[in-house]
């Protein structure tokens, strides 16, 4: 297995977002839906975004955001590709893909959607808990058993584990599910919108 890439979400600062990408991060996450504890305006903040130094990803997360509003988004400087997190349907994907823009496709494990993308699949699953009403970023630990079997069924996806890691469960959950990476947000913070350093470096070198 080759070294796991490692997405640091929810950052709603530059100090932040500098940390992460001097600790060795591949991508950092930016939540753009406004019903997220930490939910990013961006407008107010898509030119910092755009000037952070390095080659990291910079992923906008969005939640059942109206299809034109994700291709104005994925179409910024400021990021490199979009996740949908939300309910977004294979019609909607599919349209989104004509695009040619790179994007990742959530899935609550445990809740009944459908995978296929007509024409053009995802070019990355992510996988998280189901929690009623929730969009991610909760700290519930995702069924390992139930996602190292998903991983196992889909050997030509790449499949980013995310949903209750810490710097403490990491590797141990990289070992059980062999997922292409990992995502954790509410794991490495201080509050909703200010991650804890040190915990930032722990997880990192405890996925890498």
């Amino acid at each position: 297995m080759t070294r796991p890439w490692v997405k640091i979400c929810g950052i709603t600062n530059r100090d932040d977002a500098v940390e992460t990408i001097r600790l060795g991060a591949d991508a950092l996450g930016f939540n753009l839906w406004s019903g997220s504890k930490r939910y990013l305006p961006f407008e107010e903040n898509a030119d910092w975004i755009a000037g952070l130094p390095g080659q990291i990803e910079r992923v906008a997360v969005v939640v059942n955001a109206p299809l034109s509003e994700a291709r104005r988004i994925a179409q910024h400087p400021a990021f490199h590709s979009i996740q949908f997190h939300g309910n977004e349907d294979p019609d909607y994907l599919a349209e989104f893909a004509q695009s040619g823009h790179p994007f990742t496709m959530a899935l609550r494990l445990g809740e009944n959607r459908s995978l296929k993308i007509e024409g053009s699949p995802s070019h990355r699953l992510l996988i998280d808990a189901a929690v009623p009403g929730e969009f991610g970023g909760t700290g519930v630990m995702l069924d390992l058993d139930l996602a190292a079997r998903f991983v196992q069924e889909r050997p030509e996806s790449k499949i980013i584990l995310a949903g209750g890691l810490t710097p403490e469960n990491v590797r141990m959950a990289i070992e059980r599910v062999r997922p292409f990476g990992v995502d954790v947000a509410s794991g490495v913070e201080k509050t909703p919108r200010q991650k804890d350093w040190e915990k930032l470096e722990a997880f990192i070198r405890a996925a890498q």
